[in-house]
Parts: C-alpha cells; structure tokens; sequence
C-alpha cells in the first residue's frame, strides 16, 4: 500500500480511555465467550447471535451494525478468508481455523477486537495453522509494545513486519502480510484517521501523542498475501486458497505506558514478556 500522509493522531484525556475501557472489556469479554462456545456443528450465524446477546445484555450495542450496509455483530472468517466474512449458515467442522471480529459501543465509546483459533481444539489442527495463529498474534504484541508517546506511529507496522518475517525464517516459510486492510484510530467511532498499517511504510508518520487510542489488527497468510473480494461485496479471501489468521486488540499509549483496552488483563502479561511499559489508568 503506498504512502498514507501525515494524518492526525487524536488524543483523548484520560477520563475519556477509562470510559473504553469499559467498551474494550465488553469486546474482550465477548470473543472469550465465543472461543469457549464455537464447536463443530454450529453456524456462524448461531456465533453472531451469542455475541449479539451478550453485548446489549451487558449494557453495549454490536457496534459492527452502525457501518452502514452491515447487520451483524460478528465478522467471522473461515480458512482462507481473511477478514469480513459474513456469519451465516456456514457449518463449523474441527480443523477449521476460525478469525472473529467483534466490537462493542458503551455509551459512546468503542472497543473493536479480534482473535484466532481452530475448531476443535490443537488436536483437531494442522501444525502450520497452529504456527500461523501464533505468530500473527505475537506479531500483534510486538506492535503494541512499539507504540510509545512521542514516537513515530509507524514504528508499529515496521515492528509487526519484522516479528513475522523472523517468525517466518524460523519455520522455514514467508508469511504473506496482508497490505489491502490496516489498523486505525478508534474513540466515539469504530473506524478514525489515522490509520495504521501493518508493515513498514516509508516516510515519517504521526506523532504519538498522550492518550492515543489505536486499534492494531496484523492479517497474515500462510501463502502470498495477494486477495480479492466476493461476491457479497464484503468477504475477502486469499487468491491462492491458503489460510489466513487475523488477530486485533484496541489499545491506549499514555506518558505512563500501555493499556490494552480490549485484553482482560489490560494487557499486563503479554507486555511484561516484552519488556513494554503497563500503565492501566483504573
């Protein structure tokens, strides 16, 4: 993808960041629900109607359904779709590796998230997709930890290329990183400038400023990362059939350090193995 401009990072105060903290730990909360219900023999339909009830039970609304044009809660990706499938009547079997998508709103304050997983369990998957899960989430954190104030906000894409790129030299294989879809600034809106990509971009990006709320969400595949879209107007799907894992957290930089917003230890343990600073504001 080319060159993005010099886009501005909007701070929020910290009163603001405790408040999507609340939408955050909705989002996580969610897609821990789901990762302990998805079994073999249910629809991805029957996925989005337990996150539906969970999130406006809870207090939140599916906030997926204020992009215009979309009715779910859920995006749910299946194999070799990348991201925004579509729940529906599609079957889940083991040995399925499963990305979903979920965002939550609470009183105007947004938490967007997504994980990987098999169907089934480790048991039921092929190795490599096991070690595609793995790496694209660790290639998520090494993304987080780069996220500092006053530093260049492009040092997260240049730090999640290079977690999966060694990644990919250590199991013998090139991740595809996909470049068509990137991370973004998130507060009283899912979806805000600036947006934040997921590899390394030439230029000098914004500066990050205090209280910077970003959700960053690397996709990555097990073949080229070249894809095309359905005929749903919304699925995307690799060319070549090869997997896709696709992982997201929201996340605030203060002058303190780092709070996920939507992990629910705040991010504490992943940060922790980083050596990344772990500053809650609760």
């Amino acid at each position: 993808m080319g060159f993005f401009g010099r886009e501005k990072v909007e701070a929020k105060t910290h009163e603001q960041v405790r408040l999507m903290r609340v939408a955050g730990l909705l989002t996580g909360r969610t897609l821990d629900l789901l990762r302990t219900e998805a079994r073999a023999g249910m629809t991805t339909l029957e996925l989005d109607t337990l996150a539906e009830a969970h999130i406006r039970d809870h207090g939140g609304i599916p906030n997926f359904q204020l992009v215009p044009g979309y009715r779910h809660t859920l995006c749910t990706s299946v194999n070799e779709e990348i991201v925004h499938g579509i729940p529906g009547e599609r079957v889940l079997a083991d040995g399925d590796l499963l990305s979903i998508d979920c965002g939550a709103e609470v009183e105007g304050w947004n938490g967007d998230s997504a994980i990987s997983f098999v169907v089934g369990g480790p048991e039921a998957a092929r190795a490599e997709d096991l070690e595609l899960i793995e790496d694209t989430e660790a290639s998520l954190w090494a993304g987080i930890a780069a996220l500092s104030v006053g530093a260049d906000l492009y040092d997260v894409g240049a730090a999640v290329e290079d977690s999966i790129t060694d990644a990919g030299r250590r199991r013998g294989r090139r991740y595809g990183i996909v470049e068509d879809y990137v991370g973004h600034g998130i507060g009283t809106s899912m979806h805000m400038p600036p947006q934040v990509p997921n590899y390394r971009v030439q230029g000098r990006g914004p500066k990050v400023a205090d209280a910077t709320t970003v959700a960053i969400e690397p996709m990555m595949t097990l073949g080229a990362q070249r894809n095309h879209t359905l005929a749903d107007d919304w699925t995307i799907v690799t060319d070549d059939g090869q997997r896709a894992a696709h992982w997201e957290h929201s996340v605030a930089a203060t002058s303190e350090g780092l709070w996920v917003l939507t992990a629910l230890d705040g991010g504490e343990a992943r940060l922790a193995e980083l050596g990344a600073p772990f500053a809650p504001l609760d």
